[in-house]
């Protein structure tokens, strides 16, 4: 009776007391991390894990790092996301992205101090850098009605008191979203506020190491999740009564299965709804010899973005002959210009060089070339040329920056879109495409 006990309480009752990720393998920890199904994918793909605690204190060094670098006192954050790189600890991350009751600040000493929903501030209790976990952050209209500047005022004196103890006489705190309470009651405790998504996308926008590894085991959960949205839509497409949200649900669930998060957007389109593209999925039932075009988005495990794209051709017949042709030129465009990327290469160099789309699709062309990510879509923005604002992006890409390379291909009026999208690593010496998911055999003129 006390074996089965001690089994139910571990994640994986076959490990040992921590698992290959060095987080405790606890079936009841607060911590939340992949599930069963996704360590066991992982292992028959010979993935290796990240490192956690490892992980964490790169992000907290390279963020403190940057703090001092710029001579800030500290950095007070309202971005769950940020939260997230900051402390690897969530909290409702969606309902707080609407209603934003968490703040954390870092000192430029990297002492950090996170503001959490009132009754759960044991939710980062698992990462010792976290020092002390308050409340009163939550400086939204709804929750406080009209006494939110007497709520600003207090949480503005304690970030003065803990950084008159951490920074003594700096008051240059930078800070990233803030409600428009909480800014003026900093400005009247005499601080003087500085950009604060500066320091974070430009921490952000490196990864270490573990983020790296982070990343590729939730790229391979997504494609998992992709494999069974795309083995469903080619078994029940052509049976009828399909919808488009049927199609979308089951990336949402297998997401969910291997520990992933959320997805961002509902990018998905079949038919005619693919163009103009942006039409997010609905209850249209989707036809046989159709094309779906879809972006993940996609939230996945260790809270890591991965934000791929693809278009199938669903059906027993060939796909048009101008639909493949726009397939293949979406594809050219995306290896050409992943094979422009390699480390020191300035981006209004990279966009200069960038391949070009035939003029008949230039109107509904993507928003951008490429943009980072890593928890999201985060710094930099690769516009196209014709979009591009001197001096917004005048930096070169470094080693272990993750970039996604776009494609939009479609005709104004037409009755498609192409979207294509990969993620892609640079590396000490050029760069490797982490995306292994393939493209449609029978759009690419292959089949």
């Amino acid at each position: 009776m006390n074996t089965h006990y001690r089994d139910t309480r571990k994640i994986d009752p076959t490990k040992g007391s921590m698992l290959g990720d060095n987080t405790p393998n606890d079936n009841d920890r607060i911590e939340i991390g992949p599930t069963q199904l996704a360590f066991r994918e992982w292992e028959a793909a010979g993935l290796t894990l990240p490192d956690l605690p490892r992980m964490r204190d790169y992000r907290w060094k390279r963020l403190t790092q940057h703090i001092v670098d710029r001579g800030y006192a500290g950095l007070l954050m309202f971005d769950p996301l940020n939260i997230r790189y900051a402390t690897d600890s969530t909290n409702m991350q969606l309902w707080n992205t609407h209603n934003p009751f968490r703040a954390l600040l870092l000192c430029a000493d990297g002492y950090m101090v996170i503001w959490d929903y009132k009754n759960s501030p044991f939710l980062s209790k698992f990462n010792p850098l976290v020092k002390e976990q308050r409340s009163g952050a939550d400086l939204f209209y709804f929750d406080r009605g009209d006494k939110i500047d007497v709520a600003a005022d207090v949480f503005s004196n304690e970030v003065r008191v803990l950084l008159e103890e951490h920074a003594p006489g700096n008051t240059r705190l930078a800070v990233d979203k803030i409600m428009l309470h909480g800014l003026r009651a900093l400005e009247a405790q005499g601080f003087e506020i500085m950009e604060g998504e500066e320091v974070t996308e430009k921490s952000r926008a490196v990864k270490g190491p573990d983020e790296i590894l982070a990343m590729r085991c939730a790229s391979h959960a997504c494609e998992a999740a992709v494999q069974a949205m795309e083995d469903f839509a080619r078994a029940e497409v052509p049976k009828g009564g399909v919808s488009e949200d049927d199609i979308w649900a089951v990336l949402h669930a297998e997401n969910i299965k291997r520990g992933g998060e959320w997805i961002e957007t509902r990018l998905l389109a079949s038919g005619q709804r693919t163009n103009p593209w942006f039409q997010e999925c609905g209850p249209r039932i989707t036809r046989n010899n159709e094309i779906i075009s879809f972006d993940t988005d996609l939230i996945g495990s260790y809270g890591i973005c991965i934000d791929i794209s693809r278009s199938w051709w669903i059906g027993d017949e060939k796909p048009p002959a101008e639909m493949v042709y726009a397939m293949q030129h979406a594809h050219e465009h995306i290896m050409h210009n992943m094979d422009l990327l390699k480390p020191g290469l300035m981006i209004p160099e990279l966009i200069e060089k960038s391949h070009r789309l035939d003029e008949k699709y230039q109107a509904q062309k993507y928003g951008c070339l490429m943009h980072g990510v890593g928890l999201c879509d985060e710094w930099p923005l690769v516009s196209y040329p014709d979009k591009a604002v001197a001096g917004a992006f005048d930096y070169a890409l470094e080693p272990g920056m993750v970039l996604c390379v776009e494609a939009l291909v479609g005709e104004v009026g037409g009755g498609f879109s192409i979207k294509l999208e990969d993620q892609v690593l640079i590396t000490e010496d050029g760069y490797e495409n982490l995306t292994r998911y393939p493209f449609d055999a029978a759009l690419m003129g292959q089949a």
